[in-house]
Protein backbone atom coordinates (compact mmCIF):
# COMPACT_ATOMS: atom_id res chain seq x y z
CA UNK A 1 0.00 0.00 0.00
CA UNK A 2 1.41 3.41 -1.02
CA UNK A 3 -0.84 5.57 1.16
CA UNK A 4 0.89 7.48 3.93
CA UNK A 5 0.04 6.86 7.60
CA UNK A 6 -1.39 10.37 7.68
CA UNK A 7 -3.90 9.43 4.99
CA UNK A 8 -4.80 6.28 6.93
CA UNK A 9 -5.55 8.43 9.98
CA UNK A 10 -7.59 10.88 7.91
CA UNK A 11 -9.60 8.04 6.33
CA UNK A 12 -10.21 6.50 9.76
CA UNK A 13 -11.43 9.88 11.00
CA UNK A 14 -13.71 10.23 7.98
CA UNK A 15 -15.23 6.85 8.80
CA UNK A 16 -16.02 8.25 12.26
CA UNK A 17 -17.56 11.26 10.42
CA UNK A 18 -15.00 13.61 11.93
CA UNK A 19 -15.58 16.93 10.08
CA UNK A 20 -11.91 17.95 10.42
CA UNK A 21 -10.77 14.71 8.79
CA UNK A 22 -13.35 15.13 6.02
CA UNK A 23 -12.09 18.67 5.43
CA UNK A 24 -8.49 17.38 5.35
CA UNK A 25 -9.29 14.61 2.87
CA UNK A 26 -11.05 17.16 0.65
CA UNK A 27 -8.06 19.51 0.91
CA UNK A 28 -5.52 16.78 0.12
CA UNK A 29 -7.34 15.50 -2.95
CA UNK A 30 -9.11 18.62 -4.19
CA UNK A 31 -6.57 19.40 -6.93
CA UNK A 32 -6.36 15.82 -8.16
CA UNK A 33 -10.13 15.34 -8.28
CA UNK A 34 -10.79 18.79 -9.74
CA UNK A 35 -8.34 18.13 -12.60
CA UNK A 36 -10.43 15.08 -13.52
CA UNK A 37 -13.70 17.03 -13.23
CA UNK A 38 -12.40 19.84 -15.44
CA UNK A 39 -11.78 17.38 -18.28
CA UNK A 40 -15.43 16.36 -18.22
CA UNK A 41 -17.09 19.70 -17.52
CA UNK A 42 -17.75 22.65 -19.81
CA UNK A 43 -16.74 25.22 -17.18
CA UNK A 44 -15.31 25.48 -13.68
CA UNK A 45 -18.72 25.82 -11.98
CA UNK A 46 -19.91 22.57 -13.55
CA UNK A 47 -16.63 20.89 -12.54
CA UNK A 48 -17.13 22.10 -8.95
CA UNK A 49 -20.64 20.64 -8.94
CA UNK A 50 -19.30 17.27 -10.12
CA UNK A 51 -16.49 17.47 -7.56
CA UNK A 52 -18.83 18.17 -4.66
CA UNK A 53 -21.16 15.35 -5.72
CA UNK A 54 -18.14 13.03 -5.97
CA UNK A 55 -16.89 13.90 -2.49
CA UNK A 56 -20.37 13.38 -1.10
CA UNK A 57 -20.25 9.87 -2.59
CA UNK A 58 -16.72 9.34 -1.22
CA UNK A 59 -17.84 10.17 2.30
CA UNK A 60 -21.01 8.09 1.92
CA UNK A 61 -19.19 5.04 0.54
CA UNK A 62 -15.91 5.21 2.44
CA UNK A 63 -16.94 2.08 4.34
CA UNK A 64 -16.59 0.12 1.08
CA UNK A 65 -12.98 1.23 0.57
CA UNK A 66 -10.51 -1.57 1.29
CA UNK A 67 -7.72 -0.15 3.49
CA UNK A 68 -5.08 -2.35 1.78
CA UNK A 69 -5.89 -0.69 -1.57
CA UNK A 70 -4.54 2.59 -2.89
CA UNK A 71 -7.00 5.43 -2.27
CA UNK A 72 -6.32 7.49 -5.42
CA UNK A 73 -7.64 4.95 -7.98
CA UNK A 74 -10.72 4.40 -5.83
CA UNK A 75 -11.33 8.15 -5.67
CA UNK A 76 -10.69 8.50 -9.41
CA UNK A 77 -13.32 5.89 -10.22
CA UNK A 78 -15.89 7.68 -8.07
CA UNK A 79 -15.08 11.03 -9.72
CA UNK A 80 -15.34 9.55 -13.24
CA UNK A 81 -18.60 7.76 -12.39
CA UNK A 82 -19.98 10.99 -10.94
CA UNK A 83 -19.06 12.82 -14.16
CA UNK A 84 -20.88 10.11 -16.14
CA UNK A 85 -23.92 10.45 -13.86
CA UNK A 86 -23.82 14.23 -14.32
CA UNK A 87 -23.71 13.77 -18.09
CA UNK A 88 -26.66 11.36 -18.03
CA UNK A 89 -28.69 13.68 -15.80
CA UNK A 90 -28.09 16.61 -18.16
CA UNK A 91 -28.25 14.63 -21.40
CA UNK A 92 -31.59 16.12 -22.55
CA UNK A 93 -29.86 19.51 -22.62
CA UNK A 94 -27.17 18.31 -25.01
CA UNK A 95 -27.56 18.57 -28.73
CA UNK A 96 -28.75 15.51 -30.65
CA UNK A 97 -26.10 16.29 -33.28
CA UNK A 98 -23.56 14.93 -30.78
CA UNK A 99 -24.63 11.43 -31.66
CA UNK A 100 -24.96 11.67 -35.42
CA UNK A 101 -23.15 8.79 -37.03
CA UNK A 102 -20.11 9.35 -39.18
CA UNK A 103 -20.11 7.70 -42.56
CA UNK A 104 -18.29 4.37 -42.87
CA UNK A 105 -15.68 6.21 -44.96
CA UNK A 106 -14.89 8.60 -42.13
CA UNK A 107 -14.75 5.78 -39.59
CA UNK A 108 -12.31 3.73 -41.64
CA UNK A 109 -9.82 6.60 -41.94
CA UNK A 110 -6.84 6.39 -39.61
CA UNK A 111 -7.48 8.99 -36.93
CA UNK A 112 -4.25 9.46 -34.97
CA UNK A 113 -4.42 11.51 -31.82
CA UNK A 114 -2.62 14.85 -31.94
CA UNK A 115 0.89 14.66 -30.50
CA UNK A 116 1.11 16.68 -27.30
CA UNK A 117 4.03 17.55 -25.11
CA UNK A 118 3.78 16.25 -21.52
CA UNK A 119 3.27 19.77 -20.18
CA UNK A 120 0.62 20.69 -22.76
CA UNK A 121 -2.61 22.03 -21.29
CA UNK A 122 -5.32 20.00 -23.01
CA UNK A 123 -8.26 21.69 -21.29
CA UNK A 124 -8.72 24.44 -23.90
CA UNK A 125 -8.86 21.81 -26.63
CA UNK A 126 -11.26 19.58 -24.68
CA UNK A 127 -13.57 22.54 -24.14
CA UNK A 128 -13.88 22.83 -27.92
CA UNK A 129 -15.59 19.43 -27.99
CA UNK A 130 -19.31 18.95 -27.51
CA UNK A 131 -20.24 17.35 -24.17
CA UNK A 132 -20.91 13.94 -25.73
CA UNK A 133 -17.70 13.88 -27.74
CA UNK A 134 -15.70 15.10 -24.73
CA UNK A 135 -17.20 12.35 -22.56
CA UNK A 136 -16.40 9.63 -25.11
CA UNK A 137 -12.88 10.99 -25.68
CA UNK A 138 -12.14 11.10 -21.94
CA UNK A 139 -13.55 7.66 -21.26
CA UNK A 140 -11.72 6.08 -24.20
CA UNK A 141 -8.37 7.89 -24.04
CA UNK A 142 -7.96 8.84 -20.39
CA UNK A 143 -9.87 6.06 -18.62
CA UNK A 144 -9.17 3.35 -21.24
CA UNK A 145 -12.78 2.21 -21.51
CA UNK A 146 -13.68 0.11 -24.56
CA UNK A 147 -16.37 1.35 -26.94
CA UNK A 148 -18.64 -1.38 -25.60
CA UNK A 149 -18.12 -0.14 -22.02
CA UNK A 150 -18.69 3.47 -23.10
CA UNK A 151 -21.87 2.48 -24.90
CA UNK A 152 -23.11 0.70 -21.79
CA UNK A 153 -22.47 3.54 -19.33
CA UNK A 154 -23.73 6.26 -21.68
CA UNK A 155 -26.75 4.43 -23.10
CA UNK A 156 -25.57 4.68 -26.71
CA UNK A 157 -24.44 2.18 -29.36
CA UNK A 158 -20.78 1.14 -29.59
CA UNK A 159 -20.76 2.45 -33.18
CA UNK A 160 -21.92 5.82 -31.85
CA UNK A 161 -19.04 5.79 -29.38
CA UNK A 162 -16.58 5.04 -32.20
CA UNK A 163 -17.99 7.81 -34.39
CA UNK A 164 -17.95 10.27 -31.48
CA UNK A 165 -14.32 9.46 -30.80
CA UNK A 166 -13.49 9.93 -34.47
CA UNK A 167 -15.21 13.32 -34.49
CA UNK A 168 -13.45 14.34 -31.27
CA UNK A 169 -10.07 13.39 -32.69
CA UNK A 170 -10.77 15.30 -35.91
CA UNK A 171 -11.78 18.38 -33.93
CA UNK A 172 -8.74 18.14 -31.64
CA UNK A 173 -6.43 17.69 -34.62
CA UNK A 174 -7.92 20.80 -36.23
CA UNK A 175 -7.60 22.71 -32.95
CA UNK A 176 -3.91 21.85 -32.62
CA UNK A 177 -3.20 22.43 -36.32
CA UNK A 178 -4.70 25.91 -35.98
CA UNK A 179 -2.76 26.52 -32.76
CA UNK A 180 0.50 25.38 -34.39
CA UNK A 181 -0.15 27.54 -37.46
CA UNK A 182 -0.81 30.59 -35.29
CA UNK A 183 2.24 29.99 -33.10
CA UNK A 184 4.58 29.75 -36.13
CA UNK A 185 3.04 32.91 -37.62
CA UNK A 186 3.72 34.79 -34.39
CA UNK A 187 7.41 33.83 -34.31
Amino acid sequence: MNDSPTLKNVLAGCLRQDRNCQRELYRQFYGYAMSICLRYAKHREEAAEILNDAFFKVFSRLGTFRPEANFKPWLRQIVVNTAIDHFRKNRPHFSKIDWDELSENELSEEMPLPVLSPDEDVLPALLELSPGHRMVFNLYVMEEYSHTEIAEVMGIEASTSRSSLARAVKKLAAFYAHKLKNSTVLR
